[in-house]
């Protein structure tokens, strides 16, 4: 079986799709211009298609080169036989490969390896075949010059065939699912830590199926045990795996079995059992990064798509205690105009003094929103801000609660101080609060992901992998909804298909000397951008007011000509073709067909035609926090109140309601219906009802729930107490502890 035929079992996409995908990849083409440009060639298939396609191919490369590796190794030890060499060619999961190398890998000395240096391996054959062996061991007695019991003789050969046992391929495949379908994970208290108050205290005496823990759990077990809390041990069927051993190895209990059934005893609980569990925790491991990972990437890909306040112009607060509140003025695009502080809160309580501040500045830069960072203090600066805004009778300026997760990071970061190299660190956080507000994409871009507070665990998870994953959503993210060459930054930029940062720099930089882009093609006049960079990054960059109005759109260069020709044959300039619904109706496309550019093609530039330019992200509106409501002193059980959902993990949603603490709804909690999963019910910044069903102030945790009708309604796509979606993702310091008796987890 070739590796497309194997990548097309495993993923259920064509072979031919699959060819088209890897040769695509091979020839150097970006997943998000395959899948926007080259919709034709793959029929149709989306990035989350192409990727597990790129993803398989690379592990079955992977594979191969392995193998070639471990038929190397095992010829040279002159044991590679043609049944041997078979098997591992015709293997397709790693796991299952390194079980038939378990045998041939070199290792390190052994009780077996003595034991065959003693010359005992003829013995434990004997015994293996369950064949008579007292005349084999009364005449090496005889004969050996070493001094040596028949307890050690017969030892030394359970040695042998224990290892044998343990590296039997077939056997340890059975053993390791029998484990895993059927064994226990079971925690408990460190001796010195029973009746601590700890983060982990629901794991003192905890037990979960291997196969039925979520990875939220098992990554909290982890941690625990890393930081001497707990211990955690698994609990294997012993009787079932001993029985399926003894069915492998012992061919008739007529013959001799004795020394066979302590050697497969031995071989258990010495070598099977310990190396078992080590693989075991591997695979939950790795199963929990996959699953935390993949709900990290889902949080990160709402966020960054959350809806835009827009081009408004903005006042940013960075909320403050002692060192007051920062507020910063960033004009429609984004371009800082004026900052100052103020002391409106304790210990100061200059509320007039400040109320005259914000007064004078309105005045010189009228602002349309008041954006307040979701941290320390912003409950109160809210609350000052309404009333500043009520007495001053500006009505029309809207007072908005901002996530300001990764906001610091950002602050202090090498981009920040080149962006604002004259202003303090909380002045550019009160910046980056504005601008976000405008368009949490294009702000959110310059934060290390991890950052931005919308993940489980995000620093228990494979890094690489997790880096991975993420880059890969932003990108997508990015691409998705396309680039306005002259104004973006540099991080934005770095993001788009066939682009890096160097690259990026050099774009910003040709712009910053030579004044804005009037056409795409112009890039190619940037520093080290060639043809290839232009192909797979011009669809998605976009010039508005250039001289070719299709650059606006995201209709590729290479398609221009079809556009142009369609145009000629209506007889109008392409200006009035686009937007113009009746004629682009009118368009037989079939005519417009060639070998590169097919009828998929040809319909998608026909929609981008219609509303070219057009951003798929949809308006801010946010969550009604009540003005009485600051703290979690407020708070009541039963009190039903509006809040934005800041987190998603695998048993449930984090949800601001305006008291400096996140509400969890668990799992149980998010509807009248069974759900699997989170996300069916919303996802990471939506509007979201909630009900308040448990308080505990001294740990400051609080229990939210959405069942019984208190849902907000159904969104677009009909999911059940979604209403709308808002950039407002605040993420406070939350303990994950039980919330509930009905709550596991971290």
């Amino acid at each position: 079986m070739n590796i497309i035929t194997t990548i097309s079992n495993n993923t259920q996409i064509s072979p031919e799709q699959v060819n088209s995908v890897i040769t695509l990849l091979n020839d150097g083409n970006t997943i998000p211009f395959i899948a926007r440009y080259r919709k034709d060639v793959t029929h149709n298939l989306d990035e989350v298609q192409i990727r597990s396609i790129r993803d398989r191919f690379e592990y079955i490369t992977e594979l191969e080169e392995r193998k070639q590796v471990i038929l190397s190794s095992i010829e040279e030890q002159g044991k590679l036989t043609d049944d041997l060499k078979k098997k591992i060619l015709e293997t397709t999961v790693k796991q299952a490969l390194e079980d038939l190398y378990l045998p041939y890998k070199p290792k390190k000395r052994t009780r077996a390896t003595i034991a065959r240096e003693k010359g005992l391996e003829p013995l434990a054959e004997l015994i293996r075949n369950q064949e008579p062996f007292a005349e084999w061991l009364e005449e090496y007695l005889k004969s050996t010059e070493e001094e040596i019991t028949e307890a050690e003789v017969l030892q030394g050969a359970r040695d042998i065939i224990a290892e044998w046992i343990a590296e039997d391929a077939d056997a340890r495949e059975k053993i390791r699912n029998l484990c895993w379908g059927q064994g226990m994970i079971k925690t408990e208290v460190v001796k010195g830590n029973e009746g601590q108050k700890t983060k982990f205290e629901m794991y003192y005496d905890f037990s979960e199926a291997i196969n039925k823990i979520p990875a939220h759990r098992y990554l909290a077990i982890r941690r625990g045990e890393e930081e001497s809390v707990i211990r955690m041990r698994f609990e294997f069927p012993d009787d079932a795996i001993l029985q399926l051993i003894q069915k492998y190895w012992i061919s008739s209990q007529e013959a001799p079995v004795d020394e066979l059934v302590l050697a497969i005893n031995d071989s258990y609980q010495r070598l099977l059992s310990p190396s078992i569990e080590v693989e075991i925790r591997l695979m939950l491991k790795t199963k929990s990064d996959d699953d935390s990972i993949l709900v990290f990437s889902e949080n990160l890909r709402n966020l960054l798509l959350a809806p835009m306040g827009g081009a408004k112009k903005i006042m940013g607060l960075d909320p403050g205690y002692k060192s007051g509140t920062k507020w910063a003025v960033v004009d429609e695009t984004g371009k800082f105009h004026k900052k100052g502080t103020i002391y409106p809160t304790q210990p100061f309580n200059r509320t007039q003094e400040a109320m005259a501040e914000l007064k004078m500045v309105l005045a010189e830069h009228p602002c349309e929103f008041i954006c307040i960072g979701n941290g320390t203090a912003s409950r109160e600066i809210m609350q000052f801000t309404r009333e500043f805004l009520k007495e001053e009778k500006l009505d029309d300026i809207k007072p908005v609660m901002v996530n300001e997760s990764g906001a610091s990071v950002y602050s202090a970061s090498e981009l920040a101080r080149e962006e604002f190299p004259n202003l303090d660190v909380s002045f550019r956080g009160s910046i980056s609060i504005a601008r976000r507000f405008q368009d949490p994409l294009a702000e959110l871009v310059k934060i290390d992901p991890k950052s931005i507070g919308v993940g489980q665990y995000q620093h228990d998870v494979n890094q690489k992998k997790l880096k991975k994953s993420l880059d890969e959503v932003v990108e997508s993210c990015v691409n998705y909804v396309g680039v306005n060459l002259n104004t973006a930054s540099a991080s934005l930029l770095s993001y788009v298909s066939g682009l890096n940062q160097s690259l990026a720099k050099n774009i910003v930089d040709h712009r910053n000397e030579n004044g804005p882009f009037k056409e795409r093609k112009e890039i190619l006049k940037v520093k080290r951008f060639g043809p290839k960079s232009f192909q797979q990054a011009a669809g998605f960059l976009r010039i508005t007011g250039g001289t070719n109005p299709l650059d606006q759109s995201a209709v590729h260069p290479e398609n221009y000509p079809a556009v142009l020709k369609m145009a000629d044959d209506a007889a109008i300039p392409v200006t009035e073709m686009i937007g113009n619904d009746t004629v682009l109706n009118s368009i037989r496309l079939d005519r417009y067909q060639s070998e590169n550019t097919g009828m998929i093609t040809l319909k998608d530039i026909v929609q981008e035609l219609k509303k070219p330019g057009r951003d798929p992200r949809t308006h801010f509106v946010g969550a009604k926090l009540e003005d009485d409501v600051t703290t979690i002193e407020d708070l009541l059980v039963g009190m039903k109140l509006e809040g934005t959902v800041t987190n998603l993990t695998k048993f449930g949603a984090f949800v601001d309601i305006g008291v400096h603490q996140d509400g969890l709804i668990h799992l149980s909690e998010m509807s009248d219906r069974y759900i699997r999963e989170p996300s069916e019910v919303c996802n990471v910044g939506d509007v979201v009802s909630v009900r308040i069903i448990s308080i505990d102030k001294p740990r400051k945790r609080i229990g939210l729930s959405m069942k019984s009708g208190e849902k907000s309604g159904k969104s677009a796509k009909g999911k059940p107490g979604k209403k709308n979606k808002s950039p407002l993702t605040g993420q406070m310091d939350v303990d994950l502890n039980k919330l509930a008796e009905k709550f596991k987890g971290l």
